[in-house]
Order: C-alpha cells, then structure tokens, then sequence
C-alpha cells in the first residue's frame, strides 16, 4: 500500500534536511580523516605554536626563519560547553598595490577555547587579556608598534585530508569562504602554552627597539628602497626582519 501524499512529502523533507546536515557537517571519514587534535604548520613548517613563538607576559616574539601559520587543538568537552582549547601562531606579510616598498609585517598570537558548530564552522573565542600582535609599517610614522590582540574568528568550513607526500592536511575557510593556506599535521599532541588566562592586563601599547628588530624609520635609505629583491633571499635574518619584526 502506498503512503498519503502528506506522509511521502513529510518523508522526504525529513530525508533532504538529514542530508543537508550532513553535508554541512562535513564530519565523516571521507572529509575528516583523522583528528583535529594537535598541531598544524603551514608551508614550510617554520611558524609553530607553543613557547617557541611568543611570551605573552613580557610582550615578545621569537621570529621563525619563514613566514606562514600555525594553529594547535585539543580535542576536549569543556565546563562551558566548549569542544576543547585552540592556539593561534601567524606571521606574514601584506603588500601595497600603490607602493610596493611600503610593504606591512604582521606577527600575531592569541588562545583560548572553541566550538565546533552544528553547521560544520568553527567559533575561535580567546582568552582577551593574552592575544599579542606586532604591526611594521615601513612607511609608517611609527614602524614598529606591539599590542594586545583579541579577535574572535569564524572559520567557514574545514576538512581534513590524507596527503600522499606530507600526512594529514587540514584546510580552513574564512567566514567568507576564502581558505587559508592548508596545514599539515606536525605532532598529535598540541604544542602549546599552558591553556589558562596568562596575564592580567588592560590594553596596551609599546614601541619596541630590541637588537634583533629592524626599525625601519630609522634608516631613510631603506624606505624607498625595493623589499622586493630582499624577498629573492628569504630565510636570513635580515630579510625576515623587514618581512615580519614589527
């Protein structure tokens, strides 16, 4: 016997927004390989979370030899409801269409705890009082600047994939859609700073001059000079100093 037409129309509406959901999703084996616990490097694998890249108390960075992003997760039902605890390691670049030489370094570390949301997004939520970013400008009144940071993040979508050559892939989408540049598993267990509020601080800004920054205002002669042909030799200290020491 054949079901009503109310029946069959409820049934296949229930069948659609099942496989809507699960689409969305995107958490089965096919998409999700593995774990998203751990840590995750870009590129070359120079930019790692963990006390390697930056101390939040005294507002430092360690500069890697490349530019590129790291992110590590733990994989763990928090009191708040959270899916576990995440840290965030970037540092890159940005160019200026109108002026090439007025090129704009950006290092940046934040942590704190995620959700994996129902529609296969990802919530970031730091820990507000420990985010750290540095700014350099090179054509910029004050090159070299470092502040707090605290900047909550969408991410779209991820998937998780097996890469012939270098292991478990993860990709992730801005809220936009855009993906970031895909990152590869470097160790199943997080390398991260302690998954705790670190400091106590209200928001802050300093100029910094340490030895082993290069403070661009300082020297005329750089500002107009091309950061292009620097660029050729990456992976020496000068170069990722005007990169990236902000």
């Amino acid at each position: 016997m054949l079901p009503s037409t109310p029946r069959l129309l409820a049934a296949l509406f229930v069948g659609l927004l099942s496989s809507s959901l699960t689409t969305a999703q995107s958490y089965d084996t096919t998409h999700n390989v593995t774990s998203l616990e751990g840590t995750w490097s870009s590129g070359s694998g120079h930019v790692l979370t963990g006390p390697g890249f930056a101390n939040p108390v005294n507002f430092t960075f360690t500069y890697p030899q490349t530019t590129g992003i790291s992110y590590s997760f733990t994989t763990e039902t928090l009191s708040d409801g959270s899916d576990g605890y995440f840290e965030e390691a970037q540092y890159r670049f940005q160019g200026n269409g109108s002026n090439p030489t007025c090129i704009v370094g950006i290092v940046q570390w934040q942590h704190g705890t995620y959700t994996l949301n129902a529609n296969g997004s990802i919530t970031l939520n730091p820990f507000a009082d420990d985010g750290r970013q540095q700014v350099q400008d090179m054509c910029a009144a004050k090159s070299n600047i470092i502040q707090q940071f605290n900047q909550t993040t969408l991410f779209a979508n991820w998937n998780i994939y097996q890469d012939t050559t270098r292991g478990f892939k993860l990709q992730l989408y801005r809220f936009d859609g855009a993906p970031l540049s895909p990152m590869y598993q470097v160790s199943t267990t997080p390398n991260m700073l302690p998954t705790e509020i670190l400091t106590n601080t209200t928001a802050t800004t300093a100029t910094t001059n340490v030895a082993n920054n290069v403070v661009i205002s300082a020297a005329p002669s750089r500002k107009q000079a091309s950061i292009l042909p620097m660029l050729s030799v990456a992976g020496t200290a000068m170069v990722m100093g005007l990169v990236a020491v902000l």
